[in-house]
């Protein structure tokens, strides 16, 4: 059904394009009639490019686990509520792109922060090539603004990481020993109802050999979340190996950098002027609200054209600044 589905869909775009071409082949013919076509034909072609470009990015999603869903997990850098705040902008940035996507969401752990902001979000985006899209978001994200939290009105700088694995689905096998894991139980700190918070029905799972903690409490039920923190751990475990293999051609992965200056992927200024650049594709624009916003496209086709060209850019001290 699957493959049903992926060879109707290249049907329906190859349809689809020869309709836009004809149409725009069409205006033409009035146009040398002396037909006042201009503007509709000027949106027909900005039309066909934005889907093009959106034919483009699916023939990049070739991996093997491209087409699966996604799990996100945000976490703050150091900073206290500055980069707490700045997780959960990332959170909503990454909310938004789904909802315009058309992928559902939903929340696994989340750990509220002290004052503003989370200390640790793992939410799932369920969608055809959701971790095809999302995969060149791992990283750390770099903020600067005048905070919101300082009396004084002065600039910060707040980081914020954020690891994207996919969802491994029954196709894929990962054996998991029941002996190397460890599995604690605890009372819910989520919203939620009575039940929720009076009953030990979170979930975290320790991989003892690895060292990979999975948590699990939007539930109710013990069981359900820790079927669901089981499922987060087969992701991540497959997402290891595959780092394991990555790094005989390459010395650091981008995930597993200190949250911290000369590590980012991706900075975000809103002070002294607005900018949001990818360090890697050389990606820039001025729209940051676009962006915080989940106008995510641009980056993400510059990300998977590097991976597809295998060009990987290195951050320069002028990026930074």
């Amino acid at each position: 059904m699957r493959e049903r589905k992926r060879l109707e869909t290249l049907l329906s775009n190859d349809a689809e394009l020869e309709r836009r071409t004809g149409d725009i082949a069409a205006y033409f013919d009035l146009a040398r009639e002396g037909e006042a076509v201009e503007p509709e034909l000027e949106r027909e072609i900005h039309s066909l490019r934005d889907f093009v470009e959106a034919l483009e990015t699916r023939t990049m999603l070739s991996g093997e686990t491209d087409p699966l869903h996604a799990i996100v997990t945000v976490h703050p850098g150091a900073g206290g509520t500055e980069s707490q705040d700045w997780a959960e902008m990332l959170m909503r940035m990454y909310l938004r792109w789904a909802e315009k996507q058309g992928f559902a969401t939903e929340v696994n752990d989340y750990q509220s922060g002290e004052e503003a902001g989370v200390k640790s979000v793992t939410f799932t985006v369920a969608g055809e090539y959701a971790y095809g899209l999302l995969s060149g978001e791992t990283g750390v994200h770099r903020l600067v603004r005048i905070s919101p939290f300082d009396q004084a009105k002065r600039r910060h700088t707040s980081f914020a990481s954020v690891y994207v694995s996919p969802e491994i689905d029954d196709t894929i096998e990962i054996d998991i020993k029941s002996e190397d894991l460890r599995v604690d139980t605890y009372r819910s700190g989520g919203k939620g109802g009575q039940h929720v918070n009076t009953t030990d029905s979170a979930v975290r799972i320790t991989h003892v050999p690895t060292g990979i903690v999975v948590a699990c409490q939007n539930e109710r039920s013990q069981h359900k979340n820790k079927e669901k923190a089981m499922k987060m751990l087969r992701s991540r475990l497959y997402e290891y190996e595959l780092e394991k293999k990555r790094q005989v051609t390459r010395k650091i992965e981008d995930s597993k950098l200190e949250i911290n200056f000369g590590s980012q992927i991706r900075s975000y200024v809103l002070q002294p002027y607005r900018m949001v650049k990818d360090l890697r594709t050389r990606v820039e624009t001025g729209d940051v609200d676009r962006v915080l916003d989940g106008d995510l496209e641009m980056f993400t086709r510059g990300y998977l054209r590097m991976r597809r060209d295998g060009a990987l850019t290195t951050a320069t001290t002028e990026d930074l600044e």
